[in-house]
């Protein structure tokens, strides 16, 4: 039975449409709807397209990288199988989306969020009388732009150096490549969330042994943690953001040693705390320091663009100097949503 992707003409043009992806192109002239009942339903337009070139990118019997390369049209198939294995490594063990409320995509490098920014008075629950005023929510955009910053990293090889290794062992450099670009968003995600973006909404700041925390600063107790937590009304503290060393403070705490919380931790890796917050630790913070957040209110992350790769380079075969980016930025949404304590 012959299929229409057989016969589907590839080229570098696909890569540089504006507002589509190569995916994109390639799903719009083979729509999957049409494989619907047949052996290759569940595959997508591209995966259509290793099929027809017999290319094996997974397993031990994964073909070697010049397997891409035997004709000019399964050529052009290599850069979004270098973006897509390299997105898979951003998204392996990724936190964002644990702490991002809205992802928007966005066609551009400065972008302008909106805030809501109610009044104390605005923000108590009242009963409206009739013919009373009712309490006004006021949406606008914010005064400054958020910027939004590429992110990447140069892969160096020359194509003789990679033509006979095998896909599935390639793909291991890529993921890599893909978890060092999302680090670094992860770090701008931090660094917006504790310090604001630009439109004067930095994270209240709290020290242990300052009132309203008590304690001995560089101490963590879980008296200090519950009087952190109880600063987010009207939010709830559901997330907590920590490096290492809190992480290890706490869980030298009393309260964090029970039983059951102890069995969660060795079974699974995730800690749950007393408090109900999830608790997400990564090197990307910096020591000493402990964010808590309302994870459904405090965060935007803003796409420029996803995976984007120099497509002539990869497709040529001129592997020297290829770069790999990602276009993103963070927005903070409800300032309140998010808070620091200082250890």
């Amino acid at each position: 039975m012959a299929y229409h992707f057989e016969n589907i003409k590839l080229e570098k043009g696909m890569y540089g449409r504006s507002g589509r992806s190569f995916s994109q192109a390639l799903e719009e002239l083979d729509p999957s709807e049409h494989y619907r009942g047949t052996p290759l339903e569940g595959l997508d337009a591209f995966q259509r397209q290793l099929k027809r070139f017999d290319i094996h990118v997974k397993g031990a019997g994964s073909d070697m990288v010049e397997k891409f390369f035997h004709t000019s049209d399964s050529a052009v198939l290599f850069p979004e199988f270098v973006s897509r294995v390299v997105r898979q490594g951003m998204e392996e063990e990724s936190i964002l989306p644990a702490i991002t409320a809205t992802v928007t995509k966005f066609d551009g490098m400065d972008y302008r969020s909106i805030a809501s920014v109610p009044s104390e008075e605005d923000k108590k629950l009242r009963r409206v009388e009739e013919g009373a005023r009712i309490p006004e929510t006021t949406v606008r955009t914010q005064e400054n732009l958020v910027h939004l910053y590429k992110r990447g990293r140069m892969l160096v090889a020359s194509y003789e150096a990679i033509r006979f290794q095998r896909l599935d062992l390639f793909s291991v450099t890529l993921r890599q490549i893909g978890a060092y670009i999302g680090r670094m968003h992860l770090e701008d995600a931090i660094g917006v969330l504790r310090s604001g973006d630009g439109n004067q909404n930095a994270a209240q700041q709290y020290t242990i042994g300052t009132k309203p925390i008590t304690g001995t600063k560089g101490t963590l107790t879980y008296d200090a943690l519950l009087e952190f937590w109880s600063q987010f009304d009207p939010y709830t503290m559901n997330t907590m953001l920590v490096g290492s060393d809190v992480m290890l403070a706490m869980l030298k705490l009393d309260e964090f040693q029970n039983p059951l919380t102890g069995l969660n931790f060795q079974g699974t890796g995730t800690l749950t705390t007393p408090l109900g917050a999830k608790l997400l630790r990564t090197s990307a913070m910096p020591a000493g320091i402990l964010i808590g957040l309302d994870r459904n209110y405090a965060l935007e992350q803003i796409c420029g663009s996803e995976i984007t790769v120099e497509y002539d380079k990869l497709i040529d075969r001129q592997l020297e100097r290829a770069a790999i980016t990602s276009i993103s930025g963070f927005a903070k949404l409800f300032t309140e949503a998010s808070k620091v304590l200082v250890v």
